[in-house]
């Protein structure tokens, strides 16, 4: 799910011409309509995906969608230049974070109007629609958004004798402490109460559900905020922890630390929906936990994935697809995609109880409150982020102060902003 940002620009000039090209239909207003679609779930995910196209499919006969099932790296390849040669999908599903990219270069329709008119658009979640919108028009629908959440090691809390998960960052950092197991003698634990990725880290939304906590936030469209005062408090408070206290190694990858977890090495880790299955594969008893409170709130950056009706589709095929979302979006089909795709429903009005039968689902149900999409309407997140990478880094592992690395990814993520 990582962007092809580079590519884009290669076609960009040619795809702006798109935005003229969705001409009324010169059908009747009782024709057929065939509409096709890319996405790239290929997992237990798309049988599910398939079946829900399938049942609209055959629920009424005036539109049928049509799915081509790509790997995400292929869509971002080549969306841009099969809508330039008129050769692609009128629907489109696609990473979040890359949803400015195309909406910006006039491959997307604004779907606003869908928003006010459709009963089934209300009740979802609002903070998944807000990752939608892109200087002030909404330009997809969400079909995936996910809270990142804390996956825990029951067997470690038990012998450590923690009852209960903490709530708050102090009783967080208190707890990993008495997790962090040290033989005699030696310098380096055995065991560790956190694996923290100091960069790398899941779409780098571990930091932003810090900082968010702590009262800050990386950027929003056109500014960079990544060296706030609350940005510098809550890198400074995580670097103490993990170099004074040694509850975590330093230089852990995202990837690492769902290894060193997973090798159960590590009581805790800031991880996305997948880990469950990977810790029941190395035979952990797990639980999942929202992330401890900070001292500003409590939030946690989303992972999600957006749907959006393409500037190729005519007036009829807009219309055909808005139909499909309705039916997409209806409370039975919702809980249906949420159990089949294992991640939370998007309508708030379905109750983690409707969900039950898969725990994992239920669980991030009850967080999806907290979720918050990351930095959305920004065109160039892949740049910000690796400024922040790059600070978190020499902050926690090379010694470096918060406050001067965060100033010099500042300056790194304004230049981005500010192409």
């Amino acid at each position: 799910m990582k962007r092809a940002i580079a590519a884009m620009a290669a076609v960009g000039a040619a795809v702006a011409m798109l935005t003229g090209c969705a001409a009324s239909s010169s059908g009747s207003s009782g024709q057929h309509v065939t509409l096709t679609f890319w996405h790239g779930y290929t997992a237990d995910d798309g049988k599910k995906l398939d079946k829900i196209i399938d049942d609209f499919n055959k629920s009424q006969r005036q539109v049928t969608v049509q799915e081509s099932t790509k790997t995400w790296a292929v869509i971002e390849n080549s969306l841009l230049p099969a809508l330039t040669a008129k050769s692609g999908p009128e629907l489109v599903a696609l990473p979040a974070e890359d949803l400015p990219v195309y909406a910006g270069k006039g491959a997307l329709q604004d779907l606003s109007p869908w928003y006010s008119s459709s009963a089934n658009a209300k009740p979802l979640n609002k903070n998944a629609v807000t990752m939608e919108v892109v200087e002030g028009k909404k330009y997809g629908v969400p079909t995936g958004f996910v809270p990142l959440s804390v996956i825990y090691n029951k067997t470690m809390f038990q012998t450590a004798g923690i009852t209960s998960f903490p709530k708050t960052w102090d009783e967080w950092v208190a707890d990993a402490k008495k997790l962090t197991v040290t033989p005699a003698g030696s310098s380096t634990p055995t065991q560790y109460g956190l694996a923290l990725p100091d960069h790398q880290t899941v779409a780098n939304g571990v930091w932003q559900t810090l900082f968010l906590e702590g009262g800050g936030t990386i950027a929003d469209e056109k500014t960079a905020k990544v060296d706030s005062s609350a940005n510098v408090k809550t890198l400074t408070y995580w670097a103490d922890a993990v170099r004074n206290d040694h509850i975590s190694p330093t230089g852990l990858t995202g990837v690492a630390a769902d290894n060193l977890f997973a090798a159960g090495k590590a009581a805790m880790e800031i991880a996305g929906p997948w880990m469950p299955a990977t810790a029941t594969d190395n035979h952990i008893s797990w639980g999942l936990a929202p992330v401890p409170a900070g001292p500003v709130t409590q939030a946690a950056s989303a992972i999600g994935v957006s749907m959006g009706i393409t500037a190729q589709a005519n007036s009829a095929q807009k219309a055909a697809a808005e139909k499909f979302f309705d039916y997409f979006y209806s409370k039975k089909v919702d809980t249906e995609w949420s159990l089949g795709s294992g991640w939370p429903p998007l309508r708030t009005d379905i109750p983690a109880s409707d969900v039950s039968s898969n725990a994992v689902v239920a669980a991030l149900t009850k967080m999806s409150s907290l979720a918050r999409p990351l930095l959305p309407g920004v065109v160039d997140s892949s740049d910000v982020l690796s400024a922040v990478d790059d600070a978190t880094q020499h902050a926690i592992s090379g010694g470096e102060s918060a406050d001067a690395a965060l100033k010099t990814a500042q300056s790194a993520a304004q230049a981005a902003l500010s192409k």
